[in-house]
């Protein structure tokens, strides 16, 4: 079973500033963290990989610096590790950045891909269902649970508004996963002198051997005009009384603001 783990280096949200000149995040001194529904499906993974046997590559996309990323996935336990880095890839938007991670993952090899539902610093949730698309294989969102795995067939438990949905698939395929799906796990200190050594394989746009117009800025459709902080507003108004009281007073200030 070859298991491939995308996670993608993400600023702490503790400390995201933005430049009001730019409107663009901070990035330089801010400190990054693996996106924390990433680590759930590392955690996925490694469950996997234990009960079954295999392999997990964590596989990212990003700057140098990303490496460190991919270091405390190995500390957690994954047995390889890329890096995609590449100034050719810089202005990634989803479409690019799932096309790229594809092209990668195709060349790496795979039975089952885990994503994270979505990173903490776009929210968009869109680049795993993407990564399917390019790659032609099913993919099942919001999973909470895996039921069942072997090397044809997976059985989950797919989050939905009311309960869940149990979904059934052929592999390869490809799972988003929510954070009740587990607890990762910590790294342990035989995982971090490990990662301390490890050889991170690295690959660039020459490696993936495609069009220059369909990665990076070139090929991102949709490009970031700008990113703003809401504006502070001081009026506060705190409502009392019991809940009928308290919804006849905010009846009353969203008539006097013209809400209603």
């Amino acid at each position: 079973m070859k298991i491939v783990v995308c996670i993608k280096q993400v600023p702490d949200t503790a400390e995201v500033r933005i430049n009001p000149e730019t409107n663009t995040l901070v990035r330089d001194g801010v400190p990054s963290i693996i996106n924390p529904y990433d680590l759930h499906a590392l955690e996925a993974a490694l469950q996997i990989k234990e009960k079954i046997g295999g392999t997990v590559t964590a596989i990212t996309m990003g700057p140098p610096q990303a490496e460190d990323a991919l270091r405390e996935a190995i500390a957690m336990g994954v047995d390889d590790a890329v890096l995609l880095t590449d100034r050719a890839f810089a202005g990634s938007d989803t479409w690019a950045t799932a096309y790229t991670l594809a092209r990668a993952v195709s060349r790496i090899g795979y039975d089952l891909i885990l994503c994270g539902k979505q990173a903490i610093d776009g929210d968009t949730a869109q680049v795993g269902p993407e990564m399917a698309e390019f790659l032609d294989i099913p993919h099942i969102a919001y999973v909470k649970a895996i039921d069942d795995i072997n090397d044809r067939v997976i059985r989950v438990k797919r989050m939905m508004e009311e309960g869940y949905d149990v979904v059934e698939a052929d592999l390869p395929v490809l799972l988003t996963v929510v954070k009740e799906i587990n607890e990762p796990r910590l790294p342990s200190l035989k995982g971090k002198m490990r990662a301390k050594k490890a050889e991170i394989r690295r690959l660039g746009f020459k490696d993936l051997e495609t069009d220059e117009h369909l990665v990076g800025l070139q090929g991102s459709p949709t490009q970031v005009k700008n990113i703003f902080a809401p504006e502070m507003k001081k009026d506060r108004k705190v409502l009392k009384g019991t809940p009928e009281e308290v919804v006849e007073q905010l009846i009353t200030v969203l008539k006097e603001m013209k809400c209603l």
